[in-house]
C-alpha cells in the first residue's frame, strides 16, 4: 500500500504547529512555535494576542517543518488541520491557511476534532488497541469515552463544571505560582505532603467529574488561613490538591474498569504529562490488568503530529471537508462518530 503523508496544522489556542506524518504514526517532521512566555505576562491566555501571533508565525512554521523533512506541500497527500474546539480566533487562522493550502497545491482537506487528535497522539509510535477506555484530561475538557473503533465514541462521563486542567491553573494562581500552573503545582507538590484535608467530588457510581468544588475549597482554605493571620504552607497544599485532583480521575476509571472489564486505557491531554497522574492511573490499571497506554510527553500538550495521526482514518475514508469549512470554538466527540 503506498505511503501517505498529511501535512498537519493545529493552532488551536497558543500553540502554532505544523506537523508532516506518514500513515498516521510516522512523524517525519514536527514544529512547534509556544507562545507560553508572552500569556505568561498576564496570567493565561489572551485570545487577540494568541490569534495575531498565528497570524505573524504560520507561515514560519510551515517552511521549518518543511525544511525538516526535505518535502515540499506537492508531495503530501492531504491536509488536516484543527477546526474545533478551541479558541475561535486562534482556530481561524489555521483553517484559513489549510485552505489554502488545500486550494493552490490540490491537496483533499481533512477536518479534524482537536480532542479526538489527543487521542490518536496516543497511535504515534504506538498501536491502538479497540475496545479501549480514552480519559481526556486538560484545560478545558474532562472526559471518559469508550471507543469501539477507530472514530467510534461513546461518552460515559464528563466534568460537569471545571475541567481539571482549569482548576490546576486557578489553584496555582492562588498560591502565587506563574502560569501555566499544571507544571507548577506538580513541581511544587514534590516538596510537600497530603497534610490539607479535602472534599470529594462526586462521589457515586456515575463516570462523572467536577473541580469546582474542589477549587473553590482550596480558594476558601487560603482565605481562611490569611483571615487568621496564619501562613499556609503551600507544597503541602499543592501536594493535597493535586492528590485530590487525582483521586477523582482515578475513582471513575475504576468504577469504567470493574463495569466494561475493557483492557485497553488511553490516556491524553496536556494534564496527561503529569508524572503523579501517570504513575496513580498505571496502578489502577495494573490492579485490573488492563495495559495502559501513554503518548509521549511532546504529543501530550497541543501539537499538529496528533492532528495527522487523528486525520489518517479519515483520509482512508475520505471523508474530506469542503473549501467553505469554517472553525468552531465547541463541538463534542461523538458528533465524529
Amino acid at each position: 500500500m503506498k505511503d501517505v503523508y498529511i501535512l498537519s496544522v493545529e493552532t488551536s489556542c497558543d500553540e502554532t504547529s505544523i506537523a508532516i506524518v506518514k500513515n498516521g504514526e510516522d512523524v517525519i517532521a514536527l514544529t512547534i512555535l509556544t507562545q507560553m512566555d508572552t500569556h505568561a505576562n498576564f496570567g493565561g491566555v489572551i485570545p487577540e494576542i494568541a490569534s495575531r501571533m498565528h497570524t505573524e508565525n504560520i507561515t514560519m512554521v510551515l517552511e521549518e517543518t518543511l525544511n525538516k523533512a526535505h518535502m515540499e506541500v506537492k508531495d503530501m497527500d492531504a491536509i488536516a488541520v484543527t477546526y474545533a474546539p478551541g479558541l475561535l480566533g486562534s482556530l481561524l487562522v489555521g483553517v484559513e491557511f489549510a485552505k489554502v493550502l488545500s486550494y493552490v497545491y490540490d491537496k483533499p482537506l481533512i477536518k479534524v476534532n482537536h480532542l479526538i487528535g489527543h487521542i490518536y497522539a496516543n497511535k504515534i509510535n504506538n498501536k491502538m488497541k479497540f475496545p479501549c477506555l480514552a480519559l481526556i484530561i486538560s484545560g478545558g475538557h474532562t472526559e471518559l469515552i469508550k471507543m469501539k473503533d477507530d472514530y467510534d465514541f461513546e461518552l460515559l462521563g464528563e466534568t460537569q463544571d471545571d475541567a481539571i486542567g482549569e482548576a490546576f491553573d486557578k489553584v496555582a494562581r492562588v498560591l502565587g505560582l506563574k502560569y501555566p500552573g499544571g507544571p507548577n503545582i506538580e513541581k511544587l507538590a514534590l516538596e510537600g505532603q497530603n497534610t490539607y484535608k479535602l472534599p470529594k467530588m462526586v462521589n457515586d457510581n456515575s463516570y462523572n467529574f467536577s473541580y469546582s468544588g474542589l477549587k473553590s475549597a482550596v480558594i476558601n482554605l487560603v482565605n481562611k488561613e490569611k483571615n487568621k493571620g496564619l501562613e499556609i504552607n503551600k507544597a503541602d497544599l499543592a501536594c493535597s490538591f493535586q492528590t485530590a485532583a487525582v483521586d477523582e480521575l482515578t475513582r471513575k476509571l475504576e468504577i469504567a474498569l470493574k463495569e466494561t472489564n475493557i483492557k485497553d486505557v488511553i490516556i491524553a491531554g496536556g494534564v496527561s504529562a503529569n508524572k503523579y497522574l501517570r504513575e496513580e492511573i498505571a496502578k489502577i490499571c495494573h490492579k485490573y490488568k488492563a495495559k495502559l497506554n501513554l503518548p509521549d510527553f511532546i504529543y501530550c500538550t497541543d501539537n499538529a503530529a496528533m492532528i495527522g495521526a487523528a486525520a489518517y482514518p479519515l483520509y482512508l475514508k475520505k471523508e474530506f471537508a469542503d473549501l467553505d469549512l469554517n472553525a468552531c470554538s465547541n463541538a463534542d466527540i461523538v458528533e465524529n462518530s
